[in-house]
């Protein structure tokens, strides 16, 4: 009991400091366990490390809207998110953004445990038919938002120049080798096409002053982003090549994140907490990888999956309680100038991507900038921007690794 307390512990503050600190991942939070095994296992035993892993990805989930909603700085698991966070944030409702996210999480957690719980036992029988579908799956999603939008041609002309980018950028990813020896990509390309696009155009002035009058959020909103967030975090925690922002975009397909702000937060929340406990699920049903934490677990002995669905349980209410808190200080907010945080937003992802990804993690920064500001000047939705990371996912998923 003591090591599952101190993993805990251990993975809500992890998660929490990765959440918080955009171009800070939570794969690197389990990695830097892994490194201090030697010390951790002789005190609090195996069962600790593989908890607060589990925990640390859990909290991070809950975490990681507060820098996307107060401060525009996107991650692989709010690239979306942040539009309609953000936006709510210069209206003075970004506490609001932020519980409306922090529910969806759990409602996403709660959702999943049974579902979970059935896949343990369908994802060994179904799998082999599974691995091909991705393609067809991701294509049927893109085409399904390129088709219905206002503006197919441009709509579909942005995903492909997207697409383009991302392949490009996947290809050469071996260029992506900052000072510190770290290669994170995503990061410079999703902060420029979702992060720094935006904030050039947010507009000037003091931050509005920050309220809360409470949430509405109808029965209908939290049903629709409870099913439609538990079945795309299903969809990318089970199949290959996917991440959150794929589930980001299959969310958007069934809720337009600038007509319904709340349903989209609450969907995607959902589906980025129900992806981390699904591939926690896979992994033990079919001894498979989908993110960095489960690669981390590999390396260990793991304890009995009921052990790390409680650790997942217990960190989200942790978290929870932690983001709500958190959330209550976005008076803080209030009069600061909005030129001088853009600026000092803009000057952090520029320094993280070239620490994190040298010269060429700038390159694709300013590339994916320009990108970004596109479909405000064509008028059409930011999300045909995630044809960077769908594109080669489909690509990739048909066997053509050679791009």
């Amino acid at each position: 009991m003591i090591g599952f307390l101190a993993g805990i512990a251990a993975g809500v503050l992890l998660g929490t400091i990765s959440g918080l600190l955009p171009g800070v991942h939570v794969n690197t939070m389990a990695g830097g366990l892994l490194a201090f095994q030697i010390v951790l296992i002789p005190v609090f035993g195996p069962e600790m490390l593989a908890v607060a892993m589990v925990a640390a990805l859990i909290t991070h989930t809950f975490l990681d809207i507060i820098p996307s909603t107060f401060l525009g700085i996107p991650d692989a698991d709010t690239a979306l998110s942040v539009i309609p966070a953000h936006a709510m944030c210069l209206e003075g409702r970004g506490e609001e953004a932020v519980r409306i996210a922090a529910l969806g999480s759990v409602a996403g957690l709660l959702a999943a445990i049974p579902v979970v719980l059935v896949l343990l036992i369908l994802a060994p029988l179904i799998q082999g038919y599974l691995d091909w579908a991705v393609a067809i799956i991701l294509t049927s999603v893109a085409g399904y938002l390129i088709l219905f939008s206002e503006s197919p041609l441009h709509g579909g002309i942005v995903f492909l120049v997207s697409g383009i980018l991302g392949l490009f950028t996947f290809h050469f990813a071996f260029l992506g080798i900052g000072p510190f020896g770290f290669s994170g990509l995503l990061m410079p390309l999703l902060s420029g096409l979702f992060g720094i696009s935006l904030l050039l155009v947010s507009g000037k002035g003091p931050v509005p002053q920050q309220h809360f009058d409470g949430i509405s959020l109808p029965s209908r909103t939290v049903v629709k982003g409870t099913i439609s967030g538990t079945i795309a975090g299903i969809v990318v925690g089970w199949l290959p090549g996917l991440s959150n922002a794929t589930a980001n975009s299959v969310v958007a397909s069934v809720t337009d994140y600038n007509s319904d702000r709340h349903g989209y937060l609450f969907a995607t929340n959902a589906a980025n907490t129900v992806n981390a406990v699904t591939g926690l699920a896979v992994f033990y049903a079919i001894a498979r990888a989908r993110n960095g934490v489960m690669v981390a677990l590999s390396a260990l002995e793991p304890p009995p999956f009921v052990v790390l669905l409680s650790a997942a349980s217990c960190a989200a209410v942790c978290a929870y309680l932690l983001t709500v808190l958190l959330a209550s200080t976005a008076w803080r907010f209030s009069g600061i100038n909005r030129n001088g945080l853009t600026v000092g937003v803009i000057v952090f992802i520029t320094m993280l991507s070239f620490l994190f990804c040298g010269v060429f993690g700038l390159f694709i920064l300013l590339l994916a900038t320009l990108l970004g500001l596109v479909p405000r000047l064509l008028n059409v939705p930011q999300v045909f921007c995630m044809g960077a990371v769908t594109l080669p996912v489909i690509i990739f998923s048909l066997g053509f690794s050679g791009f």
